[in-house]
C-alpha cells in the first residue's frame, strides 16, 4: 500500500496543531507540523475566541506541509464542543465568538427551565446539564442580541466553522452537533421542539452530516494560496472527544473509556441512545459516535485543575513543567484533603490553588499548603471522581467493566494513572496520547475509502502505537478515601 497523507487540525484548550498523518502498510504515523497557542481573549469583560488568528496559524501549518512537496488527500478539523460561530450570506464571520467560560450563561438553567422543563429538555436531547452547553449560550445570545442571530446565515460549532473556511460549505458533523443540547439523538436531527420553544431562528441550523463524510474540495483561492492540489475537506469527527473515542484501541464489550485532557470524559460505547430517568438522575450524556453508536458518558473536569495551578504559580515566578508538578505531588503525603472537582468554583479561570485551599477549609479539612500537596489533592480527587463515575456507569447501563482505556494527553501523568487503577480497582490501558489526532486522521481515511470500517481503524491504531498497562496495587487503602470523597461531595 502506497503512503497516503491527511491533515488533522486539532484545537485543544491550550494550543492548536496541524498534524500530518501518513497511512502506509496498515500503520499510521503522525508528525506535528505546526503548533500555536489557543488563548481565550478578554474583550470588554467578555471571553472570546481569536478564531481568525487561529485560521491564519492553521494555514501556516498547511503551507509547511506543501513546502515539503507533500500533497494531502484531505483535511479535517476537530475542537471541543458547544462553542459556535455565526456565518453571514456574504461575510464568513458575523460577530466575535464567545468562549464557553464566559459569564453570560451564569443563571442559564433558571432562565432555560422557565421556557422548558429540565425533564423535557433531557427527553429531547439526552445531554448532561452544563450551563456551558450551546443551548444556554444561544439562549443568552437570543435574549441579548436577537437581531444578530436573525441576521446570521448559519450557526456552526468551532470545528465545523474551520471546515467551512476551507470548503465554503456551511454544514455540521453529527458528533459535534450532538453536543449542543439542541439535537435529538433518537431522531438524529435538530430538535424542532427546542428550537420552537426557545424561539431560535430556524434557518441558522445547518444540515448535519454523518461522521466520515466528504464535504467538498478545498476552495480554489485557499488551495492556490497554500499550494494544495486535489485536497478535500472531510467531516470526520469534528468533536475532539468523538475523534478520540473513535481511535480507542479496544476490542470486545467489557471496556470503558476516559478521554483525559483539560476535560475528562468517561463513558461507554452503546448501540443506541440511553435516554432514561436513571441516566438523567445520574447526569449522563448521549453524544453521537461513529457508525451510529452513542457515546454514553459524563463530562468531568480534568487536568484543567493542574493547568490552572501551573498558570497561577507561573505568574509569581514559579516555573514548573508538568513532569515537575507530578514529581512534587508524588512526594507529598498521600490521602490528605479532597475536593469535589465538579464544584462550580473550579470551572472558571483564576487562582486555582486558592480555590482548592478554600474548598478544603470550608469542608473542615486540613488545608494543603505546599505546591506538591495542592497538586496531589487535585490528582487524588480526580481518581476518586473517576471511581465513583465508573461505578455509576456500570450501575445505570448494567455493563461489567473490566478495562478502562485512557487516551489523550493526561496519560503522560503516570501518577494519576496509578491512582486511577487503585481507586477503580481495574486495569488501566493507557494510550495512545494522540488519540484525538489519530481519530481525526483515520476518520478521513475512512471517508476517502482508504480503510473500510471502524474495526480496521482501531486495529491500525493498536498496531501503530503501544499501550501501557497499570494494575491496581493499593486498592484497600483507597476504599475509605473514596467514602470520604462521597461524603464531601454530598
Amino acid at each position: 500500500m502506497s503512503a497516503k497523507h491527511y491533515l488533522g487540525i486539532d484545537l485543544g484548550a491550550e494550543s492548536g496543531r496541524v498534524m500530518l498523518g501518513t497511512l502506509e502498510n496498515g500503520k499510521v504515523s503522525l508528525d506535528e507540523m505546526h503548533r500555536f497557542p489557543n488563548v481565550i481573549i478578554n474583550v470588554n469583560g467578555t471571553l472570546r475566541w481569536d478564531v481568525l488568528r487561529l485560521f491564519d496559524e492553521i494555514k501556516k501549518g498547511i503551507a509547511k506541509v506543501t513546502a515539503q512537496g507533500i500533497q494531502p488527500r484531505s483535511l479535517s478539523s476537530d475542537t471541543g464542543g458547544v462553542d459556535y460561530c455565526l456565518t453571514g450570506k456574504i461575510e464568513p464571520l458575523v460577530g466575535t465568538p464567545y468562549n464557553y467560560r464566559d459569564s453570560r450563561t451564569d443563571g442559564g438553567f433558571e432562565r432555560a427551565f422557565a421556557v422548558m422543563s429540565k425533564e423535557d429538555i433531557y427527553k429531547e436531547t439526552g445531554i448532561q446539564f452544563m450551563t456551558l452547553n450551546t443551548l444556554y449560550q444561544l439562549h443568552a445570545h437570543n435574549s441579548s442580541d436577537p437581531a444578530l442571530l436573525k441576521s446570521a446565515d448559519k450557526l456552526l460549532c468551532m470545528g465545523d466553522f474551520l471546515n467551512f473556511l476551507f470548503s465554503g460549505k456551511a454544514v455540521m458533523e453529527e458528533s459535534l452537533a450532538s453536543t449542543t443540547q439542541i439535537y435529538n439523538p433518537k431522531k438524529r436531527a435538530w430538535s424542532k421542539k427546542i428550537i420552537s420553544k426557545f424561539k431560535f431562528p430556524k434557518h441558522i441550523f445547518p444540515d448535519v452530516l454523518p461522521s466520515a463524510t466528504r464535504i467538498a474540495p478545498v476552495q480554489p483561492q485557499v488551495a492556490h494560496e497554500l499550494g494544495l492540489t486535489n485536497c478535500e475537506v472531510v467531516a470526520g469527527c469534528s468533536h475532539d472527544t468523538g475523534a478520540a473515542i473513535a481511535a480507542v484501541p479496544a476490542t470486545g464489550k467489557n471496556w470503558a473509556y476516559l478521554s483525559s485532557g483539560t476535560w475528562s470524559l468517561m463513558g461507554v460505547e452503546l448501540t443506541k441512545p440511553f435516554v432514561k430517568d436513571s441516566a438523567l438522575a445520574a447526569e449522563f450524556t448521549n453524544e453521537q459516535g461513529i457508525d451510529g453508536t452513542t457515546r454514553f458518558l459524563k463530562n468531568i473536569i480534568g487536568m484543567w485543575l493542574v493547568q490552572e495551578c501551573r498558570r497561577t504559580w507561573e505568574k509569581v515566578g514559579h516555573h514548573y513543567d508538568y513532569s515537575m508538578l507530578t514529581h512534587i505531588a508524588s512526594e507529598a503525603k498521600p490521602f490528605g484533603s479532597l475536593i469535589n472537582p465538579n464544584d462550580a468554583r473550579f470551572l472558571k479561570p483564576g487562582d486555582m490553588p486558592s480555590k482548592i485551599q478554600g474548598f478544603c477549609r470550608e469542608k473542615g479539612q486540613a488545608v494543603p499548603e505546599t505546591h506538591g500537596e495542592i497538586i496531589r489533592c487535585a490528582l487524588e480527587s480526580l481518581a476518586c471522581l473517576y471511581s465513583v463515575t465508573l461505578e455509576k456507569i456500570s450501575e445505570v447501563t448494567g455493563k461489567k467493566i473490566k478495562t478502562l482505556h485512557v487516551v489523550g494527553g493526561g496519560i503522560k501523568n503516570e501518577l494519576l494513572q496509578q491512582f486511577t487503577a487503585d481507586a477503580c480497582g481495574i486495569t488501566i490501558a493507557a494510550g495512545p496520547v494522540e488519540a484525538t489526532a489519530l481519530g481525526n486522521i483515520l476518520m478521513q481515511s475512512l471517508a476517502m475509502g482508504d480503510i473500510h470500517n471502524h474495526e480496521e481503524l482501531r486495529k491500525i491504531v493498536s498496531d501503530s502505537f503501544p499501550v501501557k498497562y497499570f494494575e491496581p496495587v493499593n486498592q484497600i487503602s483507597w476504599k475509605p478515601f473514596i467514602e470520604r470523597f462521597r461524603a464531601i461531595c454530598g
